[in-house]
C-alpha cells in the first residue's frame, strides 16, 4: 500500500466500510436513503467505481473487495471527490451475497475485468460460473441487471454460456453487448487496448423491464 492508500484506509475505513455480518444488512439505514443499490464485485483500484457513483448520486453503490491497496485507493477517491453514495465490504463476495444481501433487492451487479484464471485447470476458480450466477440472479430485483466486462476471449465465451444457462436471466443482446457508454474506461482496460486486446461485454437482465441506465449520461468522454 502506498502511504496515501494506507492513510485513507486507516482514517476513512470506519466511516465508509460495512462490517461483514451473518444477517441481512439494512442498506437504507447505512446510506440514509432507499435509492437503488448497485453492487460491484472486485472493484480493483476503484477508479471506475468512483466515477460512476459520482455521476449517479441518486443511486447507491456497494463495493466488495479484499485487496486492501484497492480499498485504500477507492477511499482516497471518495474523500477527494466528496462522494457520499459508496460503501465498502472487505470480505469474500460469495459470503456477502449469501449472508448480507436480501433476495430481490439489488438493482445491478458490476463485474469489471474479473480474474480470468487463464489455465484450464484453474477455470473452476472463475467467478462468473454457475452456481454463483444463480445466486446473482436470485438477488436481483425484477428488471435488474448483471454487467460483466473482460478482455479475455475464452472467459467471455465461458461467461456468455454460464449466464445464458442461468434461470431467470435474459441476454439483452444477441451474444456480446456493445460498450455501455456510461461505463468509464479503466486504466487496466486502456493498457489492454494499447496491446490490441479486445473487450468483451455481457449485459443480462432479470425480467422484461427497462434496465436502469438507459437514459443516463455518457461517461465515456
Amino acid at each position: 500500500m502506498s502511504d496515501a492508500q494506507r492513510r485513507s484506509y486507516d482514517t476513512l475505513f470506519p466511516r465508509y466500510a460495512v462490517p461483514f455480518g451473518q444477517e441481512p444488512a439494512d442498506f437504507p439505514q447505512l446510506f440514509g436513503n432507499d435509492n437503488p443499490l448497485i453492487v460491484e464485485i472486485g472493484f480493483g483500484m476503484g477508479i471506475a467505481t468512483a466515477l460512476i457513483a459520482q455521476a449517479h448520486p441518486r443511486r447507491n453503490y456497494l463495493g466488495i473487495e479484499v485487496h486492501r491497496p484497492g480499498i485504500g485507493r477507492l477511499l482516497w477517491e471518495i474523500e477527494n471527490r466528496r462522494i457520499e453514495n459508496i460503501r465498502i465490504i472487505e470480505h469474500d463476495a460469495v459470503e456477502v451475497l449469501e449472508k448480507m444481501i436480501q433476495d430481490c433487492s439489488i438493482e445491478g451487479f458490476h463485474l469489471f475485468f474479473p480474474d480470468p484464471w487463464q489455465k484450464k485447470r484453474h477455470h473452476k476458480r472463475r467467478l462468473v460460473t454457475r452456481p454463483f450466477t444463480d445466486l446473482l440472479a436470485v438477488k436481483l430485483r425484477p428488471s435488474g441487471y448483471i454487467y460483466m466486462v473482460t478482455d479475455w476471449a475464452d472467459y467471455g465465451d465461458w461467461a456468455l454460456a454460464e449466464l445464458s444457462a442461468t434461470p431467470g436471466l435474459i441476454n439483452r443482446y444477441e451474444g456480446f453487448a456493445p460498450p455501455q457508454l456510461w461505463r468509464p474506461e479503466t486504466k487496466f482496460e486502456r493498457k489492454g487496448l494499447n496491446k490490441n486486446h479486445q473487450t468483451y461485454e455481457l449485459f443480462f437482465t432479470s425480467g422484461q423491464g427497462e434496465y436502469l441506465y438507459r437514459e443516463t449520461p455518457d461517461l465515456s468522454g
